[in-house]
């Protein structure tokens, strides 16, 4: 058994640390909140990141709290075309995503983490020269794309638009509580509702809204009023606007920002990187805490089958290799149709790439590949995505 630092307490260091000390390791967190905390708003929970919490037996504590999605949905504001339309039933009638608050998904595996006695040291920056790095036999970097344990000296791309994220109690009708809805001028400007499903109490469930920006414009957001930000907003999409108005501060928001690179080689000796310190992009695809869930289950298995420590990593590297791949250039490739600048792609998206995807076969694959589904997430491994049978009620677990 080995020692192991996991370095960073996002969903990839949290269940990195519940795999490997169920897995018999001595496993240390360090984490650079006093209190760990999650970053961020909404997210989408794919099949692939459901399936890795149910090895963990923490899906049915997520879903019961989470909203399922069946549909994204998207519209071009002036045209009114449909610009995008994936239904997980072009799968099957069981198959869904999760949308769950980033709070809830961090509370069940915090919970479970402090539950299993793993020990953690919070308030704590740490950078490769760490002397406390020096008493372990592995270090995970769990730290995120701009992680100080690792840096990235390969080919990365700054994504020229971000998201504002701001939570909002779910709005009701004429919103579909099952589906990701999007409103887009152009791809210059988008807007979205995720349902969320419900952090305190499941009588007052929530809403993601996001909104894109350009990283370049969010200073000069920060200083005009927000009246003026919901006009805009209400420019495109008018049933959200009685929503945003009872935002009180620009702080309300939380500005996201996005990069593209991904590891060849996601290790280096005794370190390894999961999660976003291991590949980032564009959250289009709604991948990132998916992504994330199979790094962390990846390393556990990369480790149990391994002789020695060099062999597991490269065996870890080898088992995400082709998934994480396919999503990098899926993201490279759709991101520009719905956040960029010019006006022949969306063009393109909205009278050719959206009516294409709506037919068969093709709606089903785009379907597998929204769903994490299309090539084998875990290469070599019999792994299962998981599904969901509709039920009535607050959750879905």
């Amino acid at each position: 058994m080995l020692s192991i630092a996991v370095c960073g307490a996002g969903p990839a260091g949290l269940a990195a640390a519940l795999f490997l000390a169920r897995d018999g390791h001595r496993v240390r967190l360090f984490e650079r909140f006093e209190t760990p905390r999650p970053l961020g708003s909404g997210l989408l929970l794919q099949p692939t990141g459901l399936a890795v919490l149910r090895q963990l037996g923490l899906d049915a504590s997520v879903t019961a709290r989470g909203a399922r999605i069946a549909r994204l949905h998207g519209i071009a504001g002036r045209s009114g075309c449909t610009a995008l339309d994936v239904r997980y039933r072009a799968i099957g009638p069981e198959w869904c995503a999760i949308g769950i608050h980033r709070a809830v998904l961090f509370e069940v595996l915090y919970s479970a983490a402090v539950a299993e006695g793993i020990a953690m040291d919070c308030g704590v920056t740490i950078g490769r020269d760490d002397r406390r790095l020096g008493q372990f036999d592995l270090v995970v970097d769990a730290m995120g794309a701009n992680s100080a344990l690792s840096a990235y000296y390969g080919a990365r791309r700054v994504l020229e638009y971000g998201a504002l994220w701001v939570n909002l109690p779910w709005p009701g009708a004429p919103f579909q509580p099952d589906h990701l809805e999007q409103r887009y001028e152009g791809a210059s400007r988008m807007a979205g509702l995720m349902p969320i499903g419900w952090v305190d109490t499941p009588h007052n469930p929530q809403a993601a809204f996001f909104w894109s920006l350009r990283r370049r414009d969010h200073a000069a957001w920060r200083r005009a009023s927000l009246s003026a930000w919901v006009d805009e907003v209400a420019g495109l999409w008018p049933a959200v606007a009685g929503q945003l108005a009872e935002i009180g501060a620009h702080d309300a928001c939380t500005f996201a920002v996005y990069d593209h690179f991904s590891r060849a080689k996601p290790y280096d000796g005794r370190y390894v990187q999961i999660g976003d310190a291991a590949h980032a992009t564009s959250p289009q695809l709604g991948q990132g805490a998916n992504m994330a869930l199979l790094d962390a289950l990846a390393l556990s298995l990369a480790l149990r089958a391994g002789s020695d420590l060099p062999q597991s990593l490269r065996h870890y590297a080898e088992m995400r290799r082709w998934h994480v791949r396919l999503f990098q250039l899926a993201s490279a490739l759709f991101t520009p149709f719905y956040q960029s600048s010019g006006r022949i792609l969306p063009a393109l998206r909205d009278h050719l790439l959206a009516p294409l995807t709506r037919l068969r076969p093709l709606d089903r694959f785009v379907a597998r590949l929204v769903a994490g589904m299309t090539v084998s997430p875990l290469r070599g491994e019999s792994f299962q995505p998981l599904s969901f049978p509709e039920k009535k009620g607050p959750g879905v677990g």
